[in-house]
């Protein structure tokens, strides 16, 4: 069994950072990837980041890169999600996701 507990979400203004926090714990595998997902309302679920427990090789969807950054921290098994230049659009819950996985999400929301 792996739970997954997101937070950091909340309410910023357009051009504003977050960081998200992905904290796991029961059972994990060297050989999964974990990943951060978002639903906006009305919309279906997509990927956004992922990256690699094995090798920490990182991935971005395109509507992202150059302002979100996955990273981890082995010691303490989590992953975060530093969210820069947020825009509105980016306003959605974020939920982080390994194997079949996943955490209650946490709601972000750029507005002024």
């Amino acid at each position: 069994q792996l739970q997954l507990v997101e937070s950091g979400g909340g309410l910023v203004q357009p051009g504003g950072s977050l960081r998200l926090s992905c904290a796991a714990s029961g059972s994990t595998s060297d050989k999964y990837v974990i990943g951060w997902l978002r639903q906006a309302p009305g919309k279906q679920r997509e990927g956004v980041s992922c990256i690699s427990r094995t090798d920490g090789t990182v991935y971005y969807a395109d509507s992202v890169k150059g302002r979100f950054t996955v990273f981890r921290d082995t010691a303490k098994n989590a992953v975060y999600l530093q969210m820069n230049s947020l825009k509105p659009e980016d306003t959605a819950i974020y939920y982080c996701n390994e194997d079949r996985y996943w955490g209650q999400g946490t709601q972000v929301t750029v507005s002024s």
